[in-house]
């Protein structure tokens, strides 16, 4: 048990050898687990009921002003035009039209200051990702100016919000040698695609070795870590199951990881596949239950003022995602080899401490380590303790990164 000087509520801390379970207060599945409740089930089913009828229902003729049907092929001069309806062309525009602002968004919170003295500290920018889908994703950097740069953080946000959310963190980061890179994932922040919108979180976790592929191209020599919150750290965590990405990786930080997310009811898990097909952008309301993030009224203001934060209803294929890396991680746990800090709040009531627990006690790597904040919510980083978390994520980083030096030296 670690006592703080500073009077906060102090983390029940265990390390891999001499270590034995400890009793954690209860979670619960948030917004995904509501998401597929049998509340949304119904809704889901009338939902389904109203397309089938549309369904049955015959497409009646309607010409243009040419003398065409709507949604025929007509030819011209021996080619074959297919006709798009107008609604798809605006529905297409319109998406392109909010990714370009948020976007927008996005570069302008990179040129604007947050703290004063940040020039003295840090050296921001942005670039773009270009993804195997033709598409491209928003990415940050933070370059220590004041201290040489001696390793490297790679760091995915958590669902629904974007990299910008970690400016502060990542310039106690740079304090301390690290240089840090960020990526919006698909659908979120600066990044293409729906806002909070995943039609796989495949693609975050292919997208993230990829992007960690070309900063060790572009970093040679310079270790590198990877940082992960919440949807986040599973992302990072199904990629260092890779060989060739653990390689490459001296170790894994990982907050309130969403790792063992379980629907309300068993015959949700066998109809979410189908609902996920049917009505994938689907939003429910119900989808949102779960308790606050942060016990700091101001940090949650803030976090749900951003316009790059997706405060909308979780998305039904977005949260089976969820439940599909989430079932895959539970089933691989052992397997999981890298070096790790793990933390996670007894009090969380969107991601479960439990499985941050489990995942200690099945990870086959000797080297791990878990910190259980005592009554802390889900997003450490904006709790009242943030800059204790952040502190204890450093000297973690930096404890490995020293190892790394004396190994070079041998």
């Amino acid at each position: 048990m670690e006592v703080s000087a500073r009077g906060i509520r102090a983390p029940i801390s265990m390390t891999a050898a001499g270590s034995r379970p400890l009793l954690l207060t209860s979670g619960a599945s948030g917004r995904v687990s509501a998401l597929f409740s049998m509340r949304a089930l119904r809704s889901l089913l009338l939902l389904l009921n109203s397309v089938l009828l549309m369904l049955l229902v015959p497409f009646r003729r309607r010409e243009s002003s040419d003398g065409s049907v709507a949604g025929e092929e007509v030819k011209r001069g021996g080619g074959v035009v297919v006709r798009v309806p107008a609604r798809i062309v605006a529905r297409k525009r319109g998406i392109e039209g909010e990714v370009a602002a948020r976007r927008a968004m996005a570069i302008m919170s990179v040129e604007v200051k947050d703290e004063e003295g940040e020039e003295r500290r840090t050296r921001r920018d942005y670039a773009f990702f270009a993804t195997p889908r033709s598409g491209s994703l928003f990415t940050r950097s933070w370059t220590p100016v004041a201290v040489p740069t001696r390793g490297l953080v790679v760091l995915m946000h958590g669902l629904n919000e974007h990299s910008g959310r970690y400016n502060h963190f990542a310039m106690q980061l740079n304090d301390h040698g690290f240089k840090v890179y960020a990526m919006d994932w698909i659908g979120h922040g600066g990044s293409d695609g729906l806002h909070g919108y995943v039609p796989s979180l495949e693609y975050a976790v292919n997208d993230l070795k990829a992007f960690l592929e070309k900063l060790l191209t572009e970093n040679p020599g310079l270790p590198c870590f990877c940082f992960g919150h919440s949807t986040g750290a599973a992302i990072v965590l199904k990629a260092v199951l890779d060989p060739n990405i653990k390689s490459c990786i001296r170790g894994v930080v990982l907050t309130s990881p969403a790792i063992q997310v379980q629907p309300s009811h068993p015959l949700a898990l066998a109809l979410a596949p189908v609902f996920s097909l049917i009505a994938p952008k689907y939003q429910f309301t119900a989808g949102n239950i779960g308790g606050p993030v942060s016990r700091d009224p101001r940090a949650l203001k803030a976090k749900y003022s951003d316009p790059l934060v997706f405060t909308g209803s979780i998305r039904v294929r977005t949260g089976y995602e969820i439940l599909c890396i989430t079932s895959y991680l539970q089933q691989n746990l052992h397997r999981v080899s890298i070096p790790f800090l793990v933390l996670h709040g007894t009090a969380d009531t969107v991601t479960t401490p439990q499985a941050s627990q489990k995942l200690y006690n099945k990870a086959s790597t000797p080297e791990k380590s878990i910190k259980l904040y005592e009554g802390l919510l889900h997003d450490l980083l904006i709790e009242p303790e943030r800059d204790e978390i952040a502190k204890d994520i450093i000297d973690w980083l930096c404890s490995k990164l020293n190892t790394w030096n004396k190994e070079l030296k041998n």
